[in-house]
């Protein structure tokens, strides 16, 4: 089946072969999610898995960021408006289910710095190579959010519980060295060396007997999909709950104002 990407404003795409390079390009923004750029995102990787003619998937930001998850001006306007943020919901769940079951091989060349829905993205992908660079988090309490849209699920599967409530509880962020070394990455390498080692991953999974690699992704991620459709619903929804917090509010203010937070814990 051709699958036809021209109506995506937020991705760009270029196939080499049988390995597809899909690229978030809003790089003047860190590819922070648009409300636009977040529905395309819960559709490409169903478009991908349609896409016979791929086998591999690299997936990178353009410039000097992967992605810095949720901007501000969007955080707003969900506040606002909820019935926004109800389909955003719904958008949410797919962009998460649409990479598990993708079943291409989808390596995260983690170009920069992956936050939030950024970082819950590249964790989901099969592997993970960044430039040492790179810092992976997920701040949603940091604008009083709850960590809603897959962090919860996926950090504990990769570095335990643990470490992950220390880093969702406080949103703080993880250097690409560190976060190999708790395996929460596969790679971190330097960046002028990054584009080499994901292209050689590539070629190296794109060599090997395809069906049976795709098998064995498919069944790998079984559990991770039971998880996912077993947390998500109830992720989204404490993640809605803090959506029309005091706190919430009080973030997206102090952002637009310049200055810290003054949470209340209401």
């Amino acid at each position: 089946m051709d699958v036809d990407y021209s109506g995506y404003k937020y991705f760009l795409f270029e196939k080499q072969g049988r390995t597809m390079t899909v690229t978030m390009n809003r790089p003047d923004q860190l590819n922070a999610m648009t409300w636009d750029m977040h529905e395309e995102s819960s559709r490409v990787f169903y478009d991908l898995g349609m896409d016979h003619s791929i086998d591999v998937v690299i997936f990178t930001g353009a410039g000097r960021a992967f992605s810095a998850g949720g901007d501000i001006a969007g955080m707003k306007m969900m506040y606002e408006d909820t019935e926004m943020f109800d389909r955003s919901i719904n958008e949410a769940k797919k962009v998460v289910f649409g990479i598990l079951d993708c079943e291409k091989v989808i390596i995260a060349k983690v170009n920069g710095d992956a936050v939030g829905l950024g970082a819950t993205m590249a964790l989901f992908c099969d592997i993970i190579i960044a430039a040492d660079h790179a810092r992976f988090g997920d701040p949603h309490v940091r604008v009083g959010l709850a960590a809603g849209d897959g962090g919860a699920v996926i950090w504990p599967q990769a570095i335990g519980y643990a470490k992950a409530k220390e880093y969702l509880l406080t949103g703080d962020l993880i250097n690409a060295r560190d976060a190999e070394a708790m395996g929460l990455i596969n790679y971190a390498v330097p960046a002028a060396e990054l584009d080499e080692r994901v292209d050689a991953f590539a070629k190296k999974i794109g060599g090997g007997a395809m069906k049976s690699i795709k098998y064995t992704k498919t069944a790998i991620n079984v559990g991770l999909k039971q998880l996912a459709h077993t947390m998500m619903d109830t992720c989204m929804a404490y993640e809605a709950l803090t959506n029309r917090s005091q706190d919430h509010l009080e973030a997206i203010n102090a952002f637009s104002q310049k200055r810290k937070p003054k949470f209340t814990g209401l």
